[in-house]
């Protein structure tokens, strides 16, 4: 199968790439839009192109696992003979429109487009940066300000955005291809893209640009070596401009953050193979029941409504059913309010939900997933009446952070339809989904879960039962061992400061403090009576509780939050002297180094001892779990990844 053909109506070229599923820039696409582009200046009865492409998208990026090995024709080479062609050329654009395929439209003449189409270069995703004219083109179809956004954070834009900045020509109104075949008859080619002035580059400055950015960036190289490319655009004639371009672009594509960022991205696209590989049917998910309306609750009923569920949520009583609907709708409301979701999805959702207090509302639902108090006797309260209320065929969830759901399971009659859905704050936006697969977790319970997945955009990882599951229980070697070196020398302040070099966006204490210590400390309390005698245990998070200070909701944490900007606090010191006195330890000194080192190495021997026990599927999955749901750096690969490197 060719996947690039040529036919000609009249005298109007139809150029389309088949390359499913995203049409791929790999080399066989080259060669083809590189070998129609020569029949094209050959055929003197064609007078212009269109370029469009089969299947649901146009070309939506280059082939990854072509990087640091490219292939000819290379991509720039094809780009030139396009964008010098006699003829004018019209991208008929649909989809995603990313990458290197943003490059291919923008090379060509002309740009029309359906509605909903996303256009974008995503590249310091993967620790490179648009490697075929991307840096130089766009800001001279767009202002400056929106292409350092646009290729600095990676983001698309919808084809409004693009319409008005000057990126896409035309929205098609009806079929996409009679109206590109329309537009490429009576389409006069201006300027040569490249001989045109960059947009708006006086208004930038460029310094307290790259200072933003690398405070954003945290150790990222891409981002910055892609300001470069934007202002050496704005700064250099074209031709030296993408000369410069393609240096960093092949000389990042070869970089250790590169290499750590496609591990990421083919994790991430592996992740949950097991989910996709059962037999089973899936149950339907136009409808899903939700117990709890609190933080997590309302969080997890806003990502099924704007999936397009309808909801029935279930609180204790009317008035909490009341506040968890306000919750949802100001949670919506600040979707909108930031654009995050379309004009008129707000209404539209909050209409799809129905809150009660009567369990018997939720026998229709074939999926429920509880979000109540982290209480095992209150969760197996819920899931006995669930059992109660709900047909034997209605899949059961439970959103828990650490509790063992097999034992939520046998407080049902059918525990093969019972499993965990661990969802991380805010619901609506975190990507991890943790599926906790209990010893009786049935295939369709399983199949639900992938299809959910897939339903709210999440990435899902696999989880056996375990304390913790893979992210928190990784999470707690950790922290404890953090503890530990606060018991040896170390300060609060200094372990947030090594992680956030190593290129966490908080340190661990300041997360603490932001999401309440007191969780941890019911959950410590809880598990008192069953530590090994003689297992090391610092008091100090203890201590603070003790103290009242449970972070930034009552002013104090392990900092002090009373003033404008959150400061270290003598009273932490001193628990923490006092606390290391009591454990024998003469305090010395931590630098950052031995700090990250100590809690990688703690983060590994976990993830080894989780994988040896089967918990986790593979340890690409454990790098997704701490990249996506715990702030380790994506350019850093995550633990495992590092282990190995």
């Amino acid at each position: 199968m060719q996947t690039v053909t040529l036919t000609v109506h009249g005298s109007i070229a139809h150029i389309v790439i088949g390359n499913p599923p995203v049409n791929a820039l790999n080399q066989a696409v080259r060669q083809g839009l590189a070998a129609a582009a020569e029949q094209v200046e050959r055929d003197a009865v064609i007078t212009g192109v269109v370029l469009s492409c089969a299947g649901r998208t146009f070309v939506s990026g280059a082939d990854i696992n072509e990087l640091g090995n490219p292939l000819e024709p290379f991509l720039p080479e094809v780009l030139r003979a396009i964008a010098t062609s006699r003829v004018p050329w019209i991208a008929a654009l649909k989809g995603t429109v990313l990458g290197g395929g943003l490059e291919l439209a923008m090379a060509c003449h002309g740009r029309i487009a359906q509605p909903q189409t996303r256009l974008g270069l995503p590249e310091v995703n993967l620790g490179i940066l648009p490697g075929s004219g991307g840096t130089v083109c766009l800001p001279r179809l767009v202002p400056m300000d929106l292409a350092i956004r646009m290729i600095t954070g990676g983001k698309p834009v919808d084809v409004a955005e693009a319409l008005q900045a000057g990126l896409v020509d035309q929205l098609a109104e009806g079929d996409l291809i009679e109206a590109a075949e329309a537009m490429a008859r009576t389409f006069v080619p201006g300027l040569p893209l490249l001989e045109r002035l960059v947009r708006g580059a006086e208004a930038i400055d460029w310094d307290a640009e790259e200072r933003a950015l690398a405070r954003k960036s945290r150790g990222a190289e891409a981002p910055l070596e892609a300001l470069a490319a934007l202002r050496a655009a704005a700064q250099l004639p074209a031709a030296e401009a993408l000369a410069a371009e393609r240096e960093r672009f092949l000389r990042l594509s070869l970089s250790d953050q590169s290499r750590a960022l496609r591990h990421v991205f083919f994790a991430e696209r592996n992740a949950g193979r097991s989910l996709r590989d059962t037999e089973a049917t899936p149950v339907s998910l136009d409808q899903a029941g939700v117990i709890g309306g609190g933080t997590m609750g309302a969080g997890i009923a806003t990502a099924l409504l704007l999936a397009g569920s309808s909801v029935r949520l279930i609180e204790r009583d009317a008035e909490a059913a009341e506040k968890a609907r306000e919750r949802i709708a100001s949670t919506l409301a600040a979707s909108a309010a930031r654009g995050a979701i379309p004009a008129g999805e707000q209404t539209a959702a909050l209409a799809r939900l129905a809150t009660a207090s009567d369990y018997a509302v939720l026998a229709d639902c074939p999926l429920v997933i509880e979000a109540v108090f982290e209480d095992m006797a209150v969760k197996r309260e819920v899931f006995a009446e669930l059992d109660r209320v709900m047909p034997a065929g209605a899949v059961l969830a439970t959103n828990t952070s650490y509790l063992d759901v097999n034992v939520l399971a046998d407080a049902t009659a059918h525990p093969a339809r019972v499993l965990g859905l661990h969802f991380f704050s805010p619901a609506h936006v975190m990507k991890l989904l943790e599926v906790v697969r209990g010893r009786n977790t049935g295939s369709t319970a399983l199949a639900t879960a992938g299809a959910l997945a897939r339903h709210l955009k999440k990435i899902a990882v696999v989880s056996g039962v375990c304390d913790g599951f893979i992210g928190n229980r990784i999470m707690s070697a950790y922290r404890r061992d953090c503890e530990f070196m606060l018991e040896e020398g170390a300060l609060p302040h200094q372990i947030d400061a090594a992680m956030e070099a190593f290129g966490f966006a908080m340190g661990l204490y300041k997360v603490q403090d932001m999401s309440g210590l007191d969780i941890a400390w019911a959950q410590r309390k809880a598990r008192a009576g069953h530590r090994p005698a003689g297992e090391r245990y610092s008091r100090i998070a203890d201590r603070l509780c003790e103290a009242g200070r449970l972070g930034r909701k009552t002013g104090k944490g392990w900092y002090d939050y009373t003033g404008d900007t959150p400061q270290t606090d003598a009273e932490v010191a001193k628990i923490i002297e006092e606390e290391s006195a009591r454990a024998g330890f003469e305090r010395r000194t931590f630098g950052e180094a031995e700090i990250m080192g100590r809690i990688l190495r703690v983060m590994q021997a976990e993830g080894q001892a989780i994988l040896n026990e089967g918990i986790a599927e593979s340890e690409a999955d454990i790098d997704v779990v701490m990249t996506a749901g715990y702030g380790f750096p994506g350019h850093k690969g995550g633990p495992m990844f590092l282990a190995r490197a």
